[in-house]
């Protein structure tokens, strides 16, 4: 399968400047749910900001109706 990098980089928020991942969807995915996390496109900007992409973040997120 081609990467459409250039145009996942439409869609990503990821905040952290020194990502190697950005745009390569396949392998940001592979990379946070090997440390029990999601990637920074499942959370709004103002809590993808805080790096806390883990599963508990993103449940409590659920649960108060924010995602």
């Amino acid at each position: 399968m081609e990467c459409r990098k250039a145009a996942n980089m439409k869609n990503c928020n990821c905040s952290y400047p020194g990502c190697s991942k950005k745009g390569v969807c396949c392998e940001c995915l592979r990379y946070h749910l090997d440390m029990r996390q999601l990637p920074a496109c499942c959370f709004p900007d103002n809590v993808e900001r805080t790096y806390d992409r883990s599963f508990e973040r993103f449940a409590a997120l659920v649960n108060a109706g924010s995602v």
